[in-house]
């Protein structure tokens, strides 16, 4: 059995390798290292490139449904309590002192401008007529005569001119009486019917005794008191409708002819003037009715369809597209609630472009491509109309 020392005699001899080896591979290992990283760091660009490439791509084509931003037009119904009178009306008294001799129309008769309603009889008046037009023929003599005198230069010019100042002082004396004496005859001051017939054959009459009513209820004036929310939307020329309780289902055709311009301060409130055709005489004067107007106010709010909102902890906000297709998020101050919209105080601007549905996934400055938001069903032009009873009883 051979020894450890025999064995370690007969073992080949160890190889060391070269020290000219070691220095070839050494630099070429530190370059294939460095040329590894160098790949590795452009394959990540790349890469990177790539999916941000891919992202862009993809972002680009995600779509929203948008809507306008616009004011409500919708017309506001608004009913207001109307009283009805008469186009004009009047209450006819005699110019003179006398006795009703006769009266020719009675309650209910529809009499045109210029006819006679009553005669009244004036002995007083009568009397001084007479006196009247006696002085005057004496009055007219004298100056005569005293004019020739005159000329023959038997009485001075001043006399003669004191005798015709006479006769011109008793020709207008004259004058007035006979007028006077014409207001015997009670003269309808325009076309209308007799409301009422105060006197009778007989009656001792004075200029403050009432005679007769005439009412010309062809067209009506419908008065009404608009307020203040709603005045500047009234103007003259805007249609009415009218309606009574005594013809139900049944609307009458106004429109307005004049506005106060101006408000009462205890009511805060503006007369308004409709005036209603009344040419088959259905409507009376004196009636109580509603007047419903159908408004569009120029000044209306902002509103933007309900699901457009996005309630946050800062606030209620929605996601707008800008004009170079872009989302940029903007808070709002929002007011009413219309159902399907809401108003919008403050925060946009009319005309924009708000996001339908929005979602959180929406970043500023996302691009997108858009198309209109599908309107709700059942929808119509008057759907969304308001009805304010305001002034209503």
């Amino acid at each position: 059995m051979a020894t450890e020392t025999e064995t370690k005699r007969h073992a080949p001899p160890r190889r060391h390798p070269p020290v000219r080896t070691v220095a070839i591979w050494g630099p070429i290992a530190v370059v294939a290292a460095l040329s590894l990283f160098l790949v590795l760091g452009i394959w990540r660009h790349v890469h990177e490139r790539h999916e941000e490439q891919s992202f862009a791509k993809q972002n680009s084509q995600v779509t929203v449904e948008v809507a306008k931003v616009k004011r409500d037009t919708k017309p506001q119904q608004l009913v207001l309590p109307g009283n009805m009178l008469a186009y004009e009306e009047t209450t006819i008294y005699p110019r003179s002192n006398g006795y009703v001799a006769k009266w020719i129309v009675d309650i209910g008769d529809d009499v045109k401008q210029g006819d006679l309603l009553a005669i009244i009889e004036t002995p007083e008046v009568d009397q001084q007529l007479a006196q009247a037009r006696a002085n005057y023929q004496l009055a007219d003599q004298t100056a005569q005569r005293w004019t020739e005198l005159a000329a023959k230069k038997v009485v001075s010019d001043q006399d003669r001119d004191e005798k015709v100042t006479a006769k011109r002082t008793a020709q207008a004396a004259l004058e007035q009486l006979e007028k006077t004496q014409g207001f015997n005859k009670i003269i309808a001051p325009f076309a209308g019917k007799i409301t009422a017939r105060d006197v009778d054959v007989g009656a001792l009459v004075s200029p403050t005794t009432p005679l007769f009513s005439i009412a010309q209820s062809d067209p009506l004036r419908v008065y009404v008191y608009v307020p203040q929310s709603n005045a500047p939307s009234i103007h003259e020329g805007e249609k009415a409708k009218v309606s009574v309780q005594e013809f139900p289902g049944t609307d009458f055709d106004g429109v307005v002819t004049r506005t106060a311009g101006a408000l009462d301060p205890a009511s805060r409130a503006m007369q308004v003037e409709v005036q209603v055709p009344n040419h088959e005489g259905k409507l009376f004067s004196g009636m109580y009715g509603e007047v419903r107007f159908q408004l569009v106010d120029k000044n209306a709010p902002l509103t933007v369809p309900a699901n457009a909102f996005l309630f946050r902890t800062e606030g209620p906000e929605v996601a707008t597209v800008t004009d170079e297709k872009k989302i940029h998020w903007a808070r709002i101050k929002v007011g009413r609630d219309f159902g399907t919209e809401m108003e919008v105080l403050d925060g946009l601007k009319e005309n924009s472009l708000v996001v339908v549905n929005p979602t959180d996934q929406l970043q500023d400055g996302l691009k997108v491509q858009i198309k209109p938001a599908p309107k709700p069903k059942g929808e119509t032009p008057d759907s969304g109309a308001k009805k304010d009873n305001a002034g209503a009883k």
